[in-house]
């Protein structure tokens, strides 16, 4: 059986609706995750959806193909990401399935969709995906007749946060959800936590009529941004198309970055587990191994992608993780899986300590940086382009070269990142300094070294 091998990513499955994806598609995902669930024992598997308009068809799909493969199938219906990690890790309906399967294109344009994967308790990745690509081209499958039960999980899920998550006083916050999943969750759940909430874009809508559901990129926060200015409101959340990652804004519009959010959980968690280990991705910020020593911690650098992060949580027994893209996993108090509703729950209970949550964030370390930059390469050239710097280039003042994703360059002042993206074509690059003129001095640095072996890039700084 042929299929569109490109469909299959680093860390999950995905593909353009009706065009490389199709609920055919969806059935032989589904038949080959099956059987290979089956190979390692498993009988049931959880499945869920988020809020796009292919949604419907392309699990109605899937679960045919898990049917057929002989697994019993808990569908857990329209769903944040993080409700069908959560249902992993319990009992439903009197059963315990350690795989999942969330249809979610999570922050792609409405004409995609996909699927993340967690089998028999491990986020798969690399050569698993791969795996099931080649079974599909084999047509190795189990044969079976599962069974299908239709599983509320909401209140259950709601119900384990709030009753994990303390806030020390009521606080009056703002919610973004894009018009993503997470939008028919988050105001319950804030408000079960005891918060005064203003909703932004919290009905689903698969069109994403009002800005992308992605709080990576500043531009998708000004709603939120203008909401904190006209209103009392005193903290901004705002929340990927498929609720497992967090953006924050304070009261006077400054955008937290996930590595800054991260300095504060490991200083929380770090006051309890002293001498704990905390995971982090190579694109956040240099100030943070420095405060994570500070507090007690070890700092641990690790490659970039949510799959892989979770991985090595799971690895290293560490209490959490967390990447500057916004996945955050909590191990300590949760399950080690990344989930922005919890997330966004965790932190409200650190900054309720406080009178002025804003002070509290703003106060953490910050420096000079760029938002992610991009290097548009062909398909496969960036993993190429970047071997060859590895291998050849000779970095002027650095401190240490990092070789684990891509090249990161510390110097004594700043740092430069350039790595392959697993995701898209592309050279994905950041910079960090103290000043203007580091910051310029690192660009300057990079720029001669991709130069010298890829001469007509046309690089973005």
């Amino acid at each position: 059986m042929q299929i569109e091998p490109s469909i299959f990513k680093a860390y999950d499955i995905r593909g353009i609706v009706g065009k490389t994806l199709t609920p055919e598609v969806a059935r032989l995902i589904g038949l080959s995750f099956g059987s290979a669930a089956a190979e390692q024992g498993e009988r049931a598997v959880v499945v869920g959806r988020d809020g796009r308009l292919s949604g419907p068809d392309l699990l109605g799909g899937l679960v045919e193909g898990l049917r057929a493969a002989g697994l019993d199938v808990i569908d857990l219906g329209m769903v944040a990401t993080p409700m069908v990690y959560f249902g992993t890790n319990i009992e439903l309906d009197g059963r315990r399935a350690t795989s999942g399967i969330m249809v979610t294109g999570s922050h792609n344009p409405p004409d995609y969709n996909g699927f993340k994967m967690v089998l028999g308790g491990k986020a798969i990745y690399g050569e698993q995906i791969q795996a099931l690509r080649q079974r599909i081209e084999a047509g190795n499958f189990a044969k079976g007749n599962g069974g299908y039960k239709l599983v509320d999980v909401r209140q259950q899920y709601l119900d384990r946060i709030v009753g994990d998550v303390k806030l020390a006083r009521p606080m009056k916050i703002a919610l973004d959800a894009g018009n993503g999943v997470a939008g028919a969750f988050v105001g319950d759940l804030f408000r079960a936590l005891g918060c005064e909430v203003t909703e932004l874009f919290c009905d689903v809508d698969g069109h994403f009529p009002n800005h992308h559901p992605d709080p990576a990129h500043v531009e998708n926060l000004q709603d939120l941004i203008q909401c904190l200015r006209d209103t009392d409101c005193e903290l901004g959340l705002a929340f990927d198309g498929d609720g497992d990652r967090l953006g924050v804004v304070t009261k006077d519009g400054q955008v937290i970055f996930p590595d800054r959010q991260l300095m504060l959980f490991a200083e929380e968690i770090l006051s309890r587990n002293p001498g704990a280990q905390v995971i982090y991705d190579v694109k956040c910020t240099g100030k943070l191994a420095p405060w994570i020593r500070q507090h007690g911690g070890e700092p641990l650098m690790w490659k970039t992608g949510h799959s892989l992060v979770k991985a090595k949580l799971k690895e290293t027994g560490a209490p959490i993780a967390g990447e500057m893209s916004g996945h955050v996993f909590f191990k300590d108090r949760w399950y080690g899986f990344d989930d922005g509703l919890y997330t966004g729950a965790r932190l409200l209970e650190i900054l309720s300590r406080h009178a002025d949550a804003s002070a509290v964030l703003n106060a953490l370390p910050n420096s000079n940086c760029t938002p992610e930059l991009q290097l548009k390469c062909a398909e496969g050239e960036a993993f190429t382009l970047l071997d060859k710097i590895r291998a050849n280039a000779k970095f002027d003042g650095a401190k240490e070269v990092i070789t684990i994703d891509g090249v990161r360059v510390e110097y004594p002042d700043g740092f430069g990142l350039a790595r392959p993206s697993n995701t898209t074509p592309v050279v994905v690059m950041r910079f960090e300094a103290d000043n203007d003129a580091a910051l310029a001095r690192i660009q300057a640095e990079f720029k001669r070294v991709i130069l010298a072996e890829k001469p007509d890039a046309k690089l973005p700084f």
